[in-house]
């Protein structure tokens, strides 16, 4: 019962608007290289979103080197500063909740995950380089009075050769930040991730194993989830904290539940069917849950008209069934 209720005063103050039914009903507003205008935020408000994650970049030119470039003038004007800050202001202006999201790319594609140095000197000038970086986007998610900010994304190699050096960051970005906190987590990372004490709530990126059918049923998929979603509840459970998916989605393909991670460019294999059940069993999973509290599908791009479609196999739900079904249930939490 006392989990119960410090949840219950958590969901309080933090609900997307204040009510307490309600969940992060979020999208993550993926970076472009023009500004966000009326039409892309009407987009967002269309599927009853409430919330969206901005997503700012630095990027690193190989999986053991130390340096984050960001904030330049070769980036996407949504990947630097000034453009997180216009699409922060405009989502603000229009009554959504922002969750400050910077993240890394790492050159061709690798994993974050599997960020490692090779030198105790090349770890300490990837400290610097990443405090500067994200102590950067804490600054703006003050100034901007973001209502969430995540302090890293899949980092895990890094989390746990360094865990002394992330406590030490978590307090420095609350002497700047003063907002509700989390850390995106891989899905296969979360249960060893060491620093949920210090954050506001567990950051899952939800790409979990569900299914090896080509066309998966909400059934199935449901219960492929009941092995993961006890672990989920214990931890939420165990740390006193709720759960948010910082990331959750599926592509529009064949077998899109079985390593829902893979990022494939072929362009065959689109199953919108796959997607649409894949997408209403989380929500049915998790989001009469307690103790979880929304997430943000991956991903939406900001020109609405021209993304997704029937033809597209990618993670975006724009303009196919899953859409739909988004916008159903964000419309009933």
């Amino acid at each position: 019962m006392r989990n119960l209720g410090l949840l219950f005063l958590f969901f309080l103050q933090l609900g997307c608007s204040g009510q307490v039914v309600e969940k992060f009903n979020g999208v993550s507003f993926v970076a472009s290289r023009d500004k966000v205008s009326q039409e892309h935020v009407d987009a967002v408000r269309n599927v009853n979103a409430k919330c969206a994650a901005v997503m700012p970049f630095g990027f690193i030119r190989d999986k053991d080197f130390p340096e984050i470039i960001f904030d330049t003038s070769r980036q996407w004007f949504g990947e630097t500063r000034t453009g997180a800050r216009q699409y922060i202001d405009i989502l603000h202006e229009n009554g959504l909740k922002v969750m400050l999201k910077p993240q890394i790319w790492i050159s061709r594609g690798e994993f974050t995950g599997n960020l490692t140095m090779n030198s105790e000197e090349n770890w300490k000038a990837l400290e610097i380089s990443y405090a500067n970086f994200i102590l950067t986007y804490a600054t703006l998610a003050q100034e901007t009075q973001a209502d969430a900010f995540c302090i890293g994304t899949e980092l895990e190699q890094f989390v746990n050769h360094r865990p002394e050096y992330w406590t030490g960051l978590i307090k420095e970005i609350k002497t700047i930040y003063k907002g509700k906190l989390t850390y995106a987590a891989n899905w296969d990372e979360y249960g060893r991730t060491p620093f949920w004490d210090d954050l506001d709530f567990i950051g899952i990126d939800a790409y979990f194993p569900l299914s090896d059918e080509k066309t998966p049923t909400v059934e199935q998929l449901r219960r492929g989830w009941q092995p993961h979603k006890e672990k989920i509840r214990s931890l939420a459970m165990t740390k006193n904290k709720p759960i948010i998916f910082t990331e959750y989605g599926y592509r529009s393909n064949n077998y899109t539940a079985k390593k829902p991670w893979l990022v494939d460019h072929s362009k065959d294999d689109v199953n919108l069917e796959a997607q649409a059940n894949a997408t209403k069993a989380i929500f049915e999973e998790f989001w009469k849950e307690e103790w979880f509290a929304g997430g943000f599908v991956w991903k939406w791009f900001i020109d609405h008209e021209k993304a997704g479609g029937i033809n597209d196999n990618r993670f975006t739900p724009q303009n196919k069934p899953a859409q739909e079904v988004i916008k159903s249930f964000y419309k009933i939490y």
